[in-house]
């Protein structure tokens, strides 16, 4: 990122860009200030976007071989493409070839770094990687953004601002502009104010359902998972993310296993604080044998699921009814 705020500043651009990784935020920010940087508000001559899988490649290359019209660049955006998951050999052959005066800026979800579009804009260009951000960074971050609208928060209200928001920048954001909202005129931000207006995340009901299924309280990790259905949710997704917590506690049960501490585990890992510290006392609850089996039987639930053997929601209720009734072994 810093190479890329050094090109912006600097107004020194490479011929090609590509933002790409999980962090949607920061690859609409990124992708706005080069937008801004290389072409004059209003210029819709020189600005060409494609978007999704269909962008047909002939003309992507027609476009770059275009003269940038009174201007000093052409500007491509191409996003979410897919080119760099798929074999593209043609616009790995052409890049090289790129006029000087165009600039091409992919934007996508999932690239395949060893693909020889990913080497090819590599070594002519930036490619950056967006991942969540460490805590650290999200705390920095939320602070800056209130001491600007000269609101002040307690410790335990941003430590609770951060588990109901997660890592997403783009929901911390969101959640933020509401608690700003809510606040003013207030001196502080207190526990109280975030309980009251920030969202409850699927995520943290999901903590809360596998919680419940440690402590064997059968009835409320039902009540749980109904009240996800009726927030819309899919079964698909709640298994997903049923799965992805009993992966969670096999990983941070083997870490302290093998003498890890919490920051420790928070580094390899690469989860925030707080959820280590939840995590670490979830899995107490939970043999490491029980853990292995309710993954595979999260990931057998699934592929009966999708090949019609069975209900989706009667499927995700019935592993809820089982990890809720069988004995849990001991740490």
């Amino acid at each position: 990122m810093k190479n890329l705020e050094q090109d912006i500043k600097n107004q020194t651009f490479r011929p090609v860009y590509l933002l790409f990784g999980e962090e949607v935020y920061l690859k609409n920010l990124y992708k706005k200030r080069l937008i801004r940087a290389l072409i004059p508000e209003g210029d819709t001559m020189n600005l060409s976007r494609y978007e999704g899988k269909g962008v047909d490649i002939p003309s992507v290359i027609d476009q770059a071989e275009t003269m940038p019209f009174f201007a000093d660049h052409r500007l491509l955006v191409l996003e979410d493409t897919g080119f760099f998951k798929n074999a593209c050999p043609q616009l790995a052959d052409y890049l090289p070839q790129l006029p000087s005066e165009t600039i091409l800026l992919f934007v996508e979800s999932e690239v395949d770094k060893r693909s020889k579009l990913f080497k090819t804009v590599k070594s002519m260009g930036r490619a950056v990687e967006l991942s969540r951000q460490k805590e650290s960074v999200l705390t920095n971050w939320v602070l800056r953004t209130l001491q600007k609208e000269n609101v002040k928060i307690t410790r335990s209200a941003m430590q609770l601002f951060l588990e109901r928001a997660g890592d997403d920048m783009e929901n911390v954001s969101h959640e933020l502009e509401k608690l700003i909202s809510y606040t003013y005129g207030k001196e502080g931000v207190t526990r109280e104010d975030v309980e009251a207006i920030c969202t409850v995340r699927t995520e943290n009901k999901i903590f809360d359902m596998i919680h419940a299924i440690a402590e064997k309280k059968q009835k409320k990790a039902l009540d749980y998972y109904y009240d996800l259905l009726a927030l819309k949710e899919p079964p698909l997704r709640i298994l997903a993310l049923i799965e992805r917590q009993f992966n969670l506690l096999v990983q941070v049960k083997d870490l302290r296993r093998q003498g890890f501490d919490q920051t420790a585990i928070m580094e390899r890992t690469g989860l925030m604080n707080f959820v280590v510290r939840n995590c670490l006392r979830q899995a107490e609850y939970f043999s490491a044998a029980t853990l292995r089996r309710a993954v595979e039987d999260c990931v057998r639930t699934e592929e009966y699921i999708k090949t019609g053997r069975l209900n989706d929601r009667l499927g995700v209720e019935m592993l809820i009814v089982k990890y809720s009734q069988m004995e849990i072994g001991s740490a």
